[in-house]
């Protein structure tokens, strides 16, 4: 009998062993088995070439499979098609650099009935309760630097409106959330110039719908740029000019081939802001023909996104350092804000070419 009870106490012993290395087993992660879908809006613009490439290649080094698509030229039904491949494919979690940030409700609901946690990145996406969290730059901080450096560069508060500094506004996509913190940021330092008239808009063209770029077309802000020209008279010769705020690079590298068609140069050129440090902007400030860029690390934001990934995976809590900003109309969605900084032609070499960000090839140096 004690024999027995013996080898029922081992075989239970046993049991428990091998129930207690099956829960580890479980509980650990295989992060080679897990796929990421990545969805970005377009490669026409050099920023979100760098952002895919460096989430698949940040993602890849910590293990996962990954997914990468790009929605043509900032195609809506073709972003909405790959996400929702990305839900039916198997996907374990999808992040989404949205072109339209209210598109994606529908497909997203889906991924939500999948228990796919859904990352936005950089656009906050809209309307939609499947959101996890957002990873971006501080956006109003964005404008805020281009706001600042326009006052600082023109000497606002030595004007008034008897001697008033000549603006332009241009903002990106209508359709873009972000828009709505650049432009806020940049207006809390112009508006009350604007409105002391020690700032002049001839255009008057001061509301963000009015100053919109769609799809922030270089083209579109040039296009739009010329007619502000023309019908202003702006020139070396004509209407003093003494800046333009342009909410991102895109936008920036428009307005400043109108503004070249006109006669200025890189001894007259007005201030012109940007954001991004895409390369031909960057080789605009070296030229002298744009003043300023927002520099925004997309390595940085990979690195956080990637930890937001790993965390979500591992069935950990995300990092986060914002609860309050960020309402997609359905809910607060917690936020992991990253630093920009401005860059010029002052910094470039220790902001962007020390780090290893750009080579002085790259920049034509």
């Amino acid at each position: 009998m004690k024999k027995i009870i013996s080898t029922m106490l081992i075989l239970a012993a046993a049991s428990t062993m091998l129930f207690a290395n099956g829960q580890k087993e479980s509980s650990s992660v295989s992060t080679s088995a897990k796929k990421i879908g990545v969805s970005m809006p377009t490669k026409s613009l050099q920023r979100w070439n760098q952002d895919g490439a460096n989430m698949k290649a940040e993602l890849e080094a910590a293990g996962y499979s990954v997914d990468l698509q790009y929605a043509g030229d900032n195609d809506i039904p073709t972003q909405v098609n790959q996400v929702e491949n990305m839900v039916t494919s198997g996907c374990d979690a999808i992040v989404i650099a949205a072109i339209d940030g209210s598109s994606l409700t529908s497909v997203l609901k889906e991924a939500q009935d999948q228990n796919i946690p859904i990352i936005s990145y950089d656009r906050l996406i809209m309307n939609s309760p499947a959101v996890s969290y957002y990873a971006t730059f501080d956006n109003f901080g964005v404008g805020v630097i281009q706001g600042e450096y326009l006052r600082d560069a023109i000497k606002l508060d030595s004007k008034s409106a008897s001697d008033p500094a000549y603006l332009e506004l241009v903002t990106g996509a209508p359709d873009d959330n972000n828009c709505v913190y650049f432009w806020g940021g940049a207006m809390s330092i112009l508006e009350p110039y604007i409105k002391s008239g020690a700032v002049v808009i001839k255009s008057g063209q001061t509301t963000r719908q009015q100053c919109s770029t769609p799809n922030w077309s270089n083209t579109e802000s040039q296009k739009r740029m010329e007619n502000i020209i023309s019908a202003n008279s702006y020139g070396p010769k004509g209407q003093k000019l003494d800046g333009v705020l342009c909410s991102n690079d895109s936008t920036a590298q428009g307005v400043t081939n109108a503004l070249k068609e006109v006669g200025y140069t890189s001894a007259n050129f007005p201030i012109v802001t940007g954001q991004d440090c895409d390369i031909t902007s960057v080789k605009n400030m070296i030229a002298g023909t744009q003043s300023m860029s927002v520099f925004k690390d997309t390595r940085t934001l990979a690195t956080k996104v990637v930890g937001m990934v790993d965390a979500l995976m591992k069935g950990t809590t995300p990092e986060i350092n914002d609860t309050k900003t960020y309402d997609n109309g359905v809910k607060i969605v917690p936020s992991y804000l990253c630093t920009p900084v401005y860059a010029s032609n002052d910094n470039i070499q220790k902001l962007l070419i020390d780090s290893g960000y750009y080579t002085k090839a790259q920049l034509g140096l």
